[in-house]
């Protein structure tokens, strides 16, 4: 089976017509009520496309991008948020087995976490198995959050630690000049790495999953630089620190992926290629879509076929073992399901 730890919603325009009234108002109201056929009708293109690369199961939640953690009101975050989760645990249904939810969270840059924190148990209950946690619910504005290793962020842990799900770090948007939300999203996730491995979040939490998207960043290709500090001060050593995380494989050359096996380990490595977005398009060497990574990691000569099978499909049974309560598809014994390809 193929597991696609990392892949966002396909939604209907009418979702984000709402999303452009709440912004237009700058206050809450109720969203309005989608009729099956559009999200049926947007779910069939999403699947096609995973037929088209070999996805068995894919994880879905909000597109990071239009989550609006910094705008305007933290009414208008949460209700927007809780629109979407219910837009995606609807299409989820619709599904046959295909996706997962993975909730996005009302963060907002002055407030709490306790809006986020009934969300999370909110969606848990209708079946969500994950949340994404941005890093930076400022967007780039202001002055920064507490680092992920910060006391400010104990609540979430402790909620995501009893109810057993990881968390997605994943930044959002970004507001500032200096940075497009790509690089936001490279840069924070760098920050939130070192942060939690400079912390005393997992001994705090030892129960804690947490999976790093866009496979950690930058810091990989760093891991040298800050090893040399910790064999400097006799610390643990830094590669053994990174092994406290998880890393999606959202890279989208041959060269990012291998020195992600070789630095972090197949054993702490989801499969994940976010189809359809960012990585969308086509490379006029290959003629493929440079988010079709099956077959790029499939080249690497670095993996072992049951580094493969981990990757593709272990890591994420381990991580995720409320996604894999019940059948899916691609499954043994159950009928009608999606065309799989050996990991």
């Amino acid at each position: 089976m193929i597991v696609d730890a990392h892949g966002h919603v396909t939604a209907p325009a009418q979702m984000y017509e709402y999303q452009a009234k709440l912004i237009a108002r700058r206050s809450p109201f109720t969203g309005p009520a989608l009729a099956d056929e559009l999200i049926e009708g947007s779910l069939k293109k999403h699947l096609r496309l995973l037929d088209g690369v070999g996805t068995d199961v894919q994880f879905i939640s909000p597109r990071p991008y239009t989550m609006a953690h910094s705008l305007f009101s933290d009414g208008v975050v949460r209700v927007w948020t809780e629109y979407v989760n219910d837009l995606i645990h609807r299409q989820v249904q619709m599904s046959s087995g295909r996706l997962r939810a993975v909730a996005g969270l009302p963060q907002f840059r002055t407030t709490s976490l306790e809006p986020a924190v009934e969300e999370l148990r909110r969606c848990v209950g209708m079946g969500f198995v994950g949340c994404l946690l941005n890093p930076d619910p400022m967007e780039g504005e202001g002055p920064p959050p507490p680092g992920l290793g910060d006391e400010y962020w104990y609540p979430l842990y402790a909620a995501l630690s009893e109810l057993g799900v990881p968390a997605l770090i994943h930044s959002a948007s970004c507001s500032s000049p200096r940075e497009s939300y790509s690089l936001h999203f490279v840069n924070e996730e760098s920050i939130a790495v070192m942060s939690l491995l400079g912390s005393r979040v997992f001994d705090d939490f030892p129960d804690l999953t947490l999976v790093v998207a866009h496979g950690g960043g930058a810091i990989p290709y760093q891991a040298g630089r800050f090893r040399a500090g910790t064999l400097k001060a006799g610390k643990e050593d830094f590669l053994d620190r990174l092994r406290r995380l998880y890393y999606d494989t959202c890279l989208y050359s041959a060269e990012g992926l291998e020195l992600l096996f070789k630095v972090i380990g197949p054993q702490n490595c989801l499969f994940g290629t976010e189809t359809p977005g960012t990585g969308s398009a086509a490379d006029p060497r290959t003629g493929r879509s440079l988010d079709d990574l099956k077959p790029v990691i499939d080249s690497l000569s670095v993996l072992t076929d049951d580094d493969r099978r981990q990757v593709y499909e272990g890591n994420a049974r381990k991580l995720y073992p409320h996604a894999f309560d019940r059948p899916s598809p691609a499954e043994p014994g159950v009928a009608g399901g999606a065309p799989t390809r050996e990991g």
